[in-house]
């Protein structure tokens, strides 16, 4: 199938070539806002560790005295025009993502198709943030920036072709103009030429945390021995699962497609309980289950200091 739709390929590789041409000579208009713009994205379709790669860089601007703020497309959400996303947000309106954002980051984040008219709106409401983190914004060149991070997992190009023949929204030969790689996790950097700083990434999390009642906590060995559901709807559900056993615990697992609206039938398990991501947990907030639910919150460690080299890159200094 890949090799039959592999002219499509080409002809997709053509449009976005010359989309990001446009741009360049000032044939599509793209917008500088009046701070610096932190750009994490990837050149695959599908999650890669994005969005707790954001949450960490916020998290540690804020450490670091300074003020950012996310701008971020809110997928599969129905808003549309720039929005304020509250932490009790509903995820239909918002998206999954956005709302783990807006409950993770300690930062305004503002929601929107067009990034740009986000960041003006976050700003007009928050005049002292001092700088934008635009998640999954590599291709949303409207939006200018000052630098570019980009994430790969395991899955790394797999066949290396764009779509619809590859998982590709880029070409590799992109990667030549970012200012940094994230590896997730076992990620093998696709470009081996590649001369920019490179960052190791992992995500660590033990302490589950009861969905109904958040100040009810768990480890594993809490949860030994029980009948246990995994339920994943991630880009990558198998990275879940696998940090699960990696706790010493035997699951059932249930993958669902990335941003699965859950219905209660999907959910209709026999056993002791249900274990699941903080991104699915936003939206089975709002369901009645049978079982109780865990969450696993989990935080990215980056190796070497990510932000502090985003730092120096905002203050204009060159990279450690």
């Amino acid at each position: 199938m890949a090799c039959l739709l592999f002219p499509f390929s080409l002809l997709f590789l053509a449009m976005i070539t010359a989309r990001r041409a446009a741009y360049r000579l000032g044939w599509l208009r793209s917008e500088r806002l009046p701070v610096p713009v932190v750009v994490v994205g990837n050149i695959t379709v599908g999650g890669s560790g994005k969005t707790p790669l954001v949450v960490h860089l916020a998290r540690t601007l804020l450490e670091l005295g300074r003020r950012p703020g996310v701008v971020t497309r809110g997928f599969r959400g129905r808003a549309e025009l720039p929005t304020a996303v509250a932490p009790d947000g509903d995820p239909v309106q918002f998206g999954d993502e956005a709302l783990l954002l807006a409950q993770r980051c300690g930062c305004p984040v503002f929601v929107g198709r067009d990034r740009a008219a986000a960041g003006r709106a976050l700003l007009a409401d928050h005049p002292s943030c001092d700088v934008i983190l635009a998640d999954d914004g590599l291709q949303h060149y409207r939006l200018q920036r000052d630098v570019e991070l980009v994430v790969f997992d395991a899955r790394g190009v797999m066949n290396g072709w764009c779509l619809p023949a590859g998982p590709l929204r880029e070409p590799p030969s992109r990667l030549a103009t970012v200012d940094a790689v994230i590896l997730n996790e076992n990620a093998v950097l696709p470009a081996p030429t590649f001369a920019g700083p490179v960052f190791s990434m992992r995500l660590e999390g033990a302490i589950f945390r009861r969905l109904d009642d958040p100040g009810q906590v768990c480890t594993a060995a809490d949860l030994a021995g029980l009948h246990l559901h995994a339920v994943a709807g991630i880009g990558a559900p198998g990275r879940f699962f696998a940090h699960i056993r990696r706790l010493g615990l035997e699951i059932a697992e249930h993958p669902y497609p990335d941003h699965h609206g859950y219905v209660p039938e999907d959910l209709e398990f026999t056993g002791d309980a249900i274990l699941t991501t903080e991104k699915d947990a936003v939206k089975l907030a709002s369901l009645n289950l049978l079982i109780p639910v865990w969450v696993l919150p989990v935080a990215a460690c980056l190796t070497p200091d990510l932000g502090a080299f985003v730092l120096e890159k905002l203050h204009g200094c060159p990279s450690a």
